[in-house]
């Protein structure tokens, strides 16, 4: 993008704190300036002025989604039916309706043939969110979405399957640590990986220079992955063989660990599946320990799990971001935070990701109300931009 583009707006939130009425300004895909003083733009400068009742904020950043899924009722059947060329296809419709709708940052945590890394080819100005990838989970033969590709046990195939992650280009590790609901395996309450096979392979990826995330649902995986140093901790939903059940000391645990606690911000977080007699009270028990965690301080990053049912479309993220507030106590300007700077942060991108400030990219999100008040108007967007071009 050439040339110095200023956005006006009736209310600037940074990333970190309101700061009133401002003029972002933008060039060369980065946020040039934030003035506050009311002074005129520069004589060369193209002027986009939102109004009074507008609120312009940094993109949201969705810590958690699969782009490869569909978000139907049977997810498993395309990814195993459909050639490459048609995956992709559909990936880039999914990345495309999440910058739409404001989100302009995606951590993809399981995806089928390191496909994600071939989609972020396509540069920051292709229509895009920009992309941070794991490929294919780690999780053993038959295991936890074992149908992309990612199944390995024992250290020979751990360490090469963390060594290819890292030479093909990406930024995280992701570990089936407990079970799920696709394709097979154990339960999500009971664990995949030993302790031992934990450590080494967080030590492996550091050692090549990637994070780590770990899948964990039960008690037993939340525990072992505090201590085998994952970097993110996705779910966390504390599920046992007949509910949920978090002590108190685990939950102290996390919150004192300052790990990244990757909340699943949807209308229904994983668990028995929707209209099931004891989905509601799962769902509220998940809520409520999710809220004990944020109490104890710990730091919490929402993740839509986009695409793995009908219930998780790649743009739900804004309309999701109520839970953070309603579900677990938040104050909207805390919710804001940890879409933003926060989840920058969690996720190795801080100074360049989530913030409206001299240097940071130009990642930006206009919507119209004020967001502080009601969440909702997250929803209510008057444009996106992305590297400095508006895709909205």
């Amino acid at each position: 993008m050439g040339g110095l583009f200023v956005l006006r707006a009736g209310q600037v939130f940074d990333g970190e704190r309101l700061i009133g009425r401002a003029a972002v300004m933008l060039e060369d895909g980065r946020v040039a300036d934030v003035d506050t003083t009311g002074a005129p733009p520069p004589p060369a400068a193209s002027v986009l002025d939102f109004g009074s009742d507008s609120f312009l904020m940094p993109g949201l950043i969705d810590a958690h989604v699969h782009l490869a899924f569909g978000a139907t009722a049977d997810v498993v059947s395309p990814l195993v039916e459909l050639d490459d060329a048609s995956l992709l296809a559909s990936m880039r419709v999914a990345g495309e309706r999440a910058l739409h709708a404001g989100v302009t940052t995606v951590r993809d945590l399981g995806d089928r043939g390191f496909l994600s890394l071939v989609l972020r080819e396509r540069g920051p100005r292709s229509g895009l969110p920009e992309i941070l990838a794991s490929g294919p989970p780690l999780t053993p033969p038959g295991g936890h979405c074992h149908f992309l590709g990612g199944e390995a046990a024992g250290e020979v195939e751990l360490h090469r399957a963390v060594r290819e992650r890292a030479e093909r280009g990406c930024e995280f590790v992701k570990v089936m640590v407990s079970g799920g609901e696709l394709g097979g395996g154990c339960p999500p309450y009971e664990s995949q990986y030993a302790l031992a096979s934990l450590r080494r392979i967080v030590e492996e990826a550091h050692r090549a220079g990637c994070r780590t995330a770990a899948h964990v649902h039960g008690p037993r995986a939340v525990s072992d992955s505090l201590a085998a140093g994952f970097d993110t901790l996705e779910h966390v939903t504390f599920l046992t063989s007949d509910g949920v059940e978090a002590e108190e000391a685990l939950v102290e645990q996390v919150a004192a660990s300052a790990r990244a606690v990757s909340v699943t911000v949807t209308s229904r977080p994983p668990g028995p599946s929707a209209g099931s007699p004891d989905a509601d009270e799962i769902e509220r028990a998940i809520l409520e320990n999710h809220g004990r965690l944020w109490r104890a301080g710990a730091r919490l990053v929402p993740g839509s799990d986009a695409g793995v049912s009908p219930d998780r479309p790649h743009d739900a993220l804004p309309s999701c971001l109520s839970a953070l507030v309603g579900g677990i106590g938040m104050i909207p300007e805390d919710a804001l935070r940890a879409a933003t700077s926060v989840a920058a942060k969690s996720l190795g991108l801080a100074g360049r990701k989530g913030r409206i400030t001299r240097g940071a990219d130009a990642d930006v999100l206009v919507v119209r109300g004020d967001p502080m008040c009601d969440l909702g108007a997250v929803r209510d967007v008057l444009a996106v931009f992305r590297d400095g071009v508006r895709a909205r």
